[in-house]
């Protein structure tokens, strides 16, 4: 299926298929916009605003920890794995912002804060996903450049579930219906792929060294982790604790991400584009207020963060109507919906997508 990326009506049901871009001889658009965004200060480090998150996430981080060693050998403590899940994913969102270098003005401060959260608090390895996220930020939605769409558990392009067979093109056909609870094993899938990355003999002299202090930190959250559940609670009670508490960790991360880009245009392999429109034609932001901003971490403009990584999560909101002013001056389609049409969009592009594999409906 192929839509116009310039009219969003042309795709009533939300589906994105590969597309042809507009030209790419517009590039200095982008920068024009980089110098209203850059003079309005929205670029400027917010200090006071992460001290106090930062603060008050690792209070709350800290008082799960502490509530689930005061109740001990208890049922009740599938209620604090469902908390410790929510603080998991708020914790990995300030992994992601260091990620960028939105907290501080050193790099290795910012980095510091990084794998601070995200190998030590949460036991995801931040080198590895920073290599990761890095390249799906250059070409999202980009066949064969951005890792978010690579054919795996999930197929995200036609082209992909044409080729599939037994298991995997069942899976293919039925992906709408086992998407959510698909997330529920997104947690263990990033833990694990974090590991695998770390266990690869490849790479620089600095990204080994980089990879040894990752895998300290880690090592140093899985044996915590483990040691905390069952030295705590009873065997059977720390599996479900387990379970639970990794399987909410990654339904949440996993539902912050998807309405980002999932839906929306995807672009082939050789297709050139020029980075304002790569930016925001394949992204889709979120309507809500102050609770939407916290819930999804900033995710929820996600336009404004790809066009600027870097903008610290606060002054995301107010690049908002800059933003999409200039993107209407130059017709550029700019793409905002609700959180729960953001799913449905999702949902009705992923059904198309294993369309190839039912071959009795018509598509």
């Amino acid at each position: 299926m192929t839509i116009d990326v310039n009219d969003r009506s042309s795709d009533p049901a939300g589906h994105a298929e590969m597309t042809k871009p507009p030209p790419s001889s517009r590039g200095s658009e982008y920068a024009a916009l980089s110098r209203e965004v850059r003079q309005s200060g929205l670029l400027k480090r917010r200090p006071g605003y992460y001290s106090v998150k930062v603060g008050a996430n690792l209070l709350l981080l800290g008082a799960g920890w502490t509530a689930f060693a005061l109740i001990g050998q208890s049922w009740w403590q599938l209620l604090t794995a469902a908390f410790l899940a929510v603080m998991f994913t708020q914790t990995g969102f300030i992994g992601h912002d260091a990620g960028h270098h939105q907290i501080a003005a050193s790099k290795r401060v910012n980095n510091l804060l990084g794998r601070v959260h995200a190998d030590l608090l949460i036991g995801l390895s931040y080198g590895w996903w920073i290599a990761k996220h890095n390249r799906h930020h250059s070409h999202p939605n980009h066949v064969d450049r951005d890792p978010d769409i690579a054919d795996g558990a999930i197929a995200f392009t036609q082209d992909h579930a044409r080729v599939r067979s037994g298991a995997y093109a069942w899976l293919a056909r039925h992906q709408a219906w086992l998407f959510f609870p698909m997330l529920l094993l997104e947690g263990l899938a990033l833990h694990v792929a974090g590991v695998r990355a770390l266990l690869e003999r490849t790479g620089t002299a600095t990204s080994r060294t980089t990879k040894l202090a990752d895998a300290g930190l880690l090592t140093a959250h899985l044996g915590g982790y483990l040691a905390a559940l069952f030295l705590v609670l009873s065997p059977v009670q720390a599996v479900c604790f387990l379970l639970v508490h990794q399987g909410l960790f990654g339904l949440y991360m996993g539902c912050s991400f998807a309405p980002n880009h999932k839906g929306m245009p995807i672009f082939a392999k050789d297709d050139k584009i020029d980075f304002l429109r790569r930016q925001v034609l394949t992204s889709r932001n979120i309507r809500g207020q102050r609770f939407t901003d916290f819930a999804l971490g900033g995710l929820n403009y996600q336009i404004e963060h790809h066009l600027f990584p870097s903008m610290p999560r606060p002054s995301l909101r107010h690049a908002q109507k800059l933003v999409r002013t200039y993107c209407a001056r130059h017709g550029i389609a700019y793409h905002e919906t609700g959180l729960f049409n953001s799913y449905a969009q999702v949902l009705r592009h992923l059904h198309a997508v294993g369309g190839p594999l039912r071959p009795e409906l018509e598509y």
